[in-house]
């Protein structure tokens, strides 16, 4: 019996471009000689019974999704009769997800002793991004064939009756690999998904819009990226350079709009209502709010949709302007911290994945990050290092521990104190976010429920 495993990637209400894809599918696994056609999972109404069928003398049951979780879903399919246990998945990615998922398999196996055939979803939908991945794992609980992550296709498994014969195994992917790839596939499939022409992004010089940019050519082509530089009078003319640099490179249309003369306005604007006031935050805000008004006016005119650039450590602790650079339609590296950043960007310039390698200039990865919002700044002014920025919110956010935990894990207590507050205290910007990509087992958004009014933070 010869089974084929279909990743496809499909769009949520596209009934009629669903269904072709599952006939596209369908169709070249029948002329490729298959009696199975084994396709992912995400919208379907759960059966309470397990089904279980007879094909070619082998009793399969159809296990959907989290089924294959829970031990008496596979016993009651086993009780049934079954021999050979399909699961047909959408399984969202998350950092390590592809291993929790075999770990998963393997324990079910080992308690029923019948072989899995694991298929999911590849694509994106809004927040989630699929990344495939479909594999079969014989009764031993030894993998004998792997599809490719985050790449549509069809895998044929040849089976002795129950037992799958060994197959392709596709590479695995390293972590920044696995991470890049989530991003490009959660851009491309947002702005097409939508039909959205193109996508704007603000080119500061820095890592974040570089690495976006970076992104957002691998995702739709240099012909569908626009780069807009808005430099004021605090933007170094280092940024400038590296910023028209990384355009040139990538050969994407390249724009610099100069933002001092509407600074000066604003400034002047309010020269009598500050008086008095010594400058502050206020003014850095007012530049940052100027950009995302630029941006958005040419979002309109164009119709394509702003990427904002911001990451996930300023996220967590409000490092980022209202209504400013937080101004766009999609958060592309919302889920993906600082350090996290340098690597992605370390991976796209070095790896042999890619053909036009080294596009992001060396500078913008050696120089300290800054803002640019005053004379000679920069972010460690306003924060910790991002290497334990970083190391305490993943503990305290995406862990869940206490920050007494963190503190007896060797950070300064002081440190722990500060950011967990921040991070408290930032969840009102948060909240008026651009949906992004979700990357690690817990974003910002749906999987963090924190109240904006409380008094947690007066807590460690």
């Amino acid at each position: 019996m010869r089974i084929a495993l279909a990743q496809i990637n499909v769009t949520v209400g596209d009934f009629v471009g669903n269904l072709a894809a599952i006939v596209a599918a369908a169709r070249d696994a029948y002329q490729l000689g298959a009696r199975l056609v084994v396709m992912p999972e995400r919208y379907f109404a759960a059966d309470p019974k397990p089904y279980v069928f007879e094909l070619d003398g082998v009793r399969c049951a159809i296990l959907i999704c989290e089924d294959i979780w829970y031990p008496a879903a596979v016993q009651e399919a086993k009780a049934a009769g079954a021999q050979l246990l399909l699961v047909p998945n959408g399984s969202p990615y998350h950092l390590g997800k592809d291993n929790l998922r075999t770990d998963i398999v393997r324990a079910r196996i080992r308690e029923s002793g019948l072989p899995i055939v694991y298929v999911n979803n590849i694509g994106a939908q809004d927040e989630l991004v699929f990344d495939g991945g479909s594999f079969v794992c014989n009764a031993q609980g030894e993998c004998v064939a792997r599809m490719p992550q985050f790449d549509a296709g069809i895998a044929l498994v040849e089976f002795d009756g129950a037992t799958p014969q060994p197959s392709k195994i596709a590479p695995e992917l390293s972590l920044e690999a696995q991470v890049y790839a989530a991003l490009v596939v959660g851009v491309r499939d947002y702005v097409e998904k939508n039909r959205f022409p193109g996508v704007l992004i603000g080119l500061s010089g820095g890592v974040d819009s570089a690495l976006v940019l970076a992104i957002a050519c691998d995702a739709l082509g240099p012909e569908r990226v626009r780069a807009v530089m808005m430099p004021s009078c605090y933007t170094a003319e280092i940024s400038i350079a590296d910023a028209r640099q990384m355009a040139s490179r990538l050969n994407v249309r390249y724009d610099e709009i100069e933002i001092t003369s509407v600074f000066d306005t604003f400034r002047l604007s309010l020269a009598k209502v500050f008086d008095g006031l010594a400058e502050d935050t206020t003014e850095e805000n007012i530049q940052a709010r100027i950009r995302g008004t630029l941006l958005m006016a040419l979002s309109n005119k164009s119709g394509s949709i702003v990427l904002t650039t911001g990451n996930k450590s300023e996220m967590a602790v409000g490092y980022c302007t209202l209504y400013g650079d937080m101004a766009g339609g999609f958060a592309v590296i919302k889920d993906i911290a600082k350090t996290l950043v340098y690597r992605l960007c370390r991976y796209r310039n070095t790896s042999n994945a890619f053909v036009l390698k080294h596009i992001i200039p060396e500078r913008i990865l050696t120089r300290a990050p800054s803002a640019e919002l005053r004379a000679n700044q920069t972010d460690q002014d306003s924060l910790p290092p991002y290497e334990v920025l970083d190391a305490i919110m993943q503990q305290y956010m995406e862990e869940g521990r206490s920050g007494a935990d963190i503190v007896a894990a060797g950070f300064k207590p002081e440190d722990v104190a500060r950011i967990t507050r921040l991070i408290k205290l930032s969840e009102y910007k948060r909240r008026q976010a651009p949906i992004g990509l979700r990357i690690t087992s817990r974003a910002f958004g749906r999987d963090w429920r924190y109240p904006i009014t409380s008094r947690f933070n007066e807590v460690l």
